[in-house]
């Protein structure tokens, strides 16, 4: 993926590493993938625009805790689109490609990023 910036706030992964350790963040990017993956199929199935932008708020909560600013971003817009009624396709298709994207990078890098390697 190249977004021509860094999509992850590695101060942010920095500040969850202090509070928690190394295996304990271990474990929570694991969860945190889990979870994604289950928010991302919820979003693909919703219907209605009030479910739409549960899904959408539930994704960008998860992104801002792990320093995922710009997919945090693209959720954001998609719930203010689905809470107005608005089309959502365009918001939907770019988060279920760099959710995946972005969680995986992060666990690939967060321990050389941080210095824990």
């Amino acid at each position: 993926m190249s977004w021509g910036f860094e999509v992850i706030d590695w101060s942010r992964v920095a500040e969850l590493h202090e509070e928690v350790g190394d295996d304990a963040l271990a474990e929570v990017l694991d969860l945190f993938a889990s979870e994604v993956d289950e928010g991302l199929m919820r979003l693909a199935e919703a219907k209605s625009p009030k479910a739409l932008a549960a899904e959408f708020h539930f994704l960008k909560g998860a992104a801002l805790n792990l320093g995922l600013d710009e997919v945090a971003r693209l959720c954001a817009t998609g719930e203010t689109a689905a809470m107005a009624g608005q089309p959502t396709a365009a918001e939907r298709a770019a988060i279920a490609q760099h959710f995946p994207e972005c969680c995986q990078m992060l666990r690939a890098q967060w321990r050389v990023r941080l210095g824990v390697a």
